[in-house]
């Protein structure tokens, strides 16, 4: 048996046609009936019509989940935004490849579009003109790029693995909600046979064909009731004993309703309703995970940064250490300083060249792990602005001007017995994100859609009780259908042509009941699904507590970061003037070279916390935003921070 499918390009609709042969002869073209070449042709015109190579059912699947995905966009998150999984030819990945002649492994490290074609592959190769260009067309080039915190938004949007596979989990739900939407289509099919059969087991051979042609159609309805009819044309020849022929025509309908167990938009729909919220779904797990991405991306950026400053510290560290080592070797040459001090500070040096060089093999190693995460090469030449760094410790530099908090120490200090009184953390200087707890708490129990997305769970678990409560019942199913006309094969090819005859059909109504006697199997579904609703309203409890938990720890957060900024702040101040006093006393004899190593450890020290201060916070910031909701990413990765009330001069 030879079978050829070929759907129409008309959405839930299909058409089917099949070829079988059998006897030792081969088949003979059949005389006709003029109804049953009309027929032939009608349906061989459809089938030529409606012929589309693979290449259109992917684009039309495409349409198909975008129209939906953009549908449950506006539905769920009050707007819509372009969303294609279809990666750019010219990734930033493939450029440095290329520009930079970096080695890869073959053609799979650049992209699918790159492969080589196998054998029966089903698409011509598209043209690279036909590609959707890239917008990171301008950090293209051999030379190292430098990309800054925008920029690696971008890049890391369009080449990291982890991000496209989140789109790809929103584009697959959007294709499984269709395929539960057509099961509610019309369905059309078309079907032609010809059959060549030979009998010779009686006295006389008896040889002849059959050509069928059918077209029919089904329907689901939403209550439950399945419809379908079709009308069918049968031509049979006889080769034999005198060459007969018949014409065959036959029309059925039937109808099943069921009245009891799965009856009901409720029952019936239910699929179709999961696809749909799964969809949306999809659509708040991807939100959240662009939130949750865009600040792992900016804590990566900020981490190399800062690893980059602290690599600068130990340089300046070392180089302060070898100029002192060699100040201690010119006193000690002069008997000014005796030699065991000389050594003290050339181990502080050699300490210091090691911190170095550890510094720089660290922030090579991060820098290289922070390229992977953006999904670009480790190897590739890329550097990070350090100006967004700078731009940070402006604006802490503000953050600690505007704070008031004195050492101890500085000043006239008061008797050593008087009371002391510990400040509790300064409100001055607070960035426009450190809120009231509640308030922050309250925008995140509205703004969170992994939230919203379990509150949903809560429902799906009551519906399925509601379906599981349902299989419980038992079955009465109202059956009918109708049947006029009379099909031909060899066998009765001697018969006069049948006619389509209304009051010569069949037809037939059946009831069937099928009695709830044995429902173990379904009583044990119906438990469960009470169990199962209880662990969604428990998750609902546990996410809730959680949410409050982060809301919390980051506001912290940002409090200490503010006070360990200002510390810090401070704490460079007081090493940089103790490293000026401690060399014009150690020039004077007044000090010796322990106090100036130990002064220098303590800049270097002050400096990276500070450094610390400054990217925590800034994180902190971004985590809330994220926390609450209310960090907002476009399709390209760049995010538009939430503005409090009142802060808008605050914000940078």
């Amino acid at each position: 048996m030879i079978s050829m499918v070929s759907p129409f390009g008309v959405r839930g609709s299909a058409f089917r046609f099949r070829a079988r042969c059998g006897g030792k002869h081969p088949p003979c073209p059949p005389s006709g009936s003029r109804t049953l070449a009309a027929l032939l042709a009608a349906v061989a015109a459809v089938a030529v019509l409606g012929c589309q190579g693979p290449a259109a059912y992917r684009s039309e699947a495409d349409r198909t989940a975008s129209d939906i995905i953009h549908e449950k966009q506006l539905e769920t998150l009050g707007r819509t935004e372009p969303f294609s999984i279809e990666r750019p030819s010219d990734t930033l990945r493939r450029r440095l490849l290329a520009d930079q002649n970096l080695p890869y492994a073959g053609a799979a490290a650049l992209g699918t579009d790159q492969l080589t074609e196998i054998e029966h592959w089903p698409e011509p190769k598209e043209p690279e003109l036909n590609r959707n260009p890239s917008t990171e067309r301008v950090l293209s080039g051999s030379d190292p790029i430098v990309l800054s915190l925008a920029q690696a938004l971008q890049v890391a949007a369009k080449n990291n693995r982890d991000y496209q596979n989140q789109k790809e989990a929103v584009f697959r739900s959007a294709l499984a909600l269709d395929l539960e939407r057509n099961a509610f289509r019309n369905t059309f099919f078309g079907q032609v046979e010809f059959l060549l059969e030979s009998d010779r087991s009686g006295a006389e051979t008896i040889s002849g064909t059959r050509t069928s042609a059918a077209a029919g159609w089904e329907r689901k309805l939403a209550g439950g009731a399945e419809l379908s009819a079709a009308l069918a044309f049968d031509l049979a020849n006889l080769l034999t004993m005198g060459g007969a022929s018949s014409l065959g025509q036959l029309a059925d309908a039937t109808v099943a309703i069921p009245l009891l167990r799965g009856s009901g938009q409720y029952i019936v729909q239910e699929p179709l309703t999961q696809a749909e919220r799964n969809v949306v779904y999809a659509i708040n797990d991807f939100e959240r995970f662009k939130r949750a991405f865009a600040v792992d991306i900016a804590g990566g950026y900020l981490a190399v940064l800062r690893q980059m400053d602290e690599t600068a510290n130990a340089a300046q560290n070392y180089r302060s250490l070898i100029a002192s080592a060699r100040r201690a070797r010119r006193l000690a040459d002069a008997g000014r300083l005796p030699e065991i001090q000389v050594d003290q500070a050339v181990q502080n040096e050699l300490r210091a060249r090691d911190r170095w060089i550890a510094a720089i093999e660290q922030l090579e190693n991060r820098l290289d792990a922070f390229k992977a995460v953006m999904g670009l090469p480790p190897d590739a030449r890329v550097e990070l602005d350090r100006k967004d760094l700078q731009r940070l410790s402006e604006k802490a530099q503000k953050t600690v001007a505007a704070m008031k908090t004195v050492p101890e120490g500085a000043g006239s200090a008061p008797p050593s017995d008087a009371p002391i009184d510990l400040p509790p953390p300064e409100e001055e200087g607070a960035g426009p994100m450190e809120m009231d707890p509640e308030g922050a708490i309250r925008l995140a129990l509205e703004n969170r859609l992994d939230l919203r997305s379990a509150i949903g769970a809560v429902f799906d678990s009551q519906r399925k009780v509601v379906v599981a409560a349902d299989a419980l019942r038992g079955e009465l199913t109202l059956s009918g259908s109708a049947t006029v006309g009379e099909g031909r094969s060899v066998d009765s090819a001697d018969l006069e042509d049948a006619q389509l005859r209304f009051d010569k059909g069949q037809y037939g109504a059946f009831l069937t009941l099928d009695l709830p006697l044995e429902r173990t199997a379904e009583q044990i579904a119906y438990r469960n699904s009470f169990i199962a609703l209880e662990e969604a309203v428990r998750d609902v409890q546990e996410l809730e507590d959680q949410i409050k938990i982060s809301i919390q720890t980051s506001l912290r957060t940002l409090r200490t970061a503010r006070e360990s900024m200002s510390i810090q702040g401070r704490a460079v101040a007081v090493a940089q003037k103790r490293v000026r006093s401690i060399n014009l006393f150690l020039e004077a004899g007044r000090a010796e070279v322990r106090d100036l190593l130990e002064a220098e450890e303590s800049l270097f020290s002050a400096q990276n916390a500070l450094t610390a201060a400054l990217i925590d916070y800034r994180i902190a910031e971004l985590r809330l935003q994220a926390d609450m909701g209310l960090l907002a990413l476009n399709e390209e990765g760049l995010w538009r921070e939430y503005i409090p009330k009142g802060a808008e001069d605050d914000v940078r």
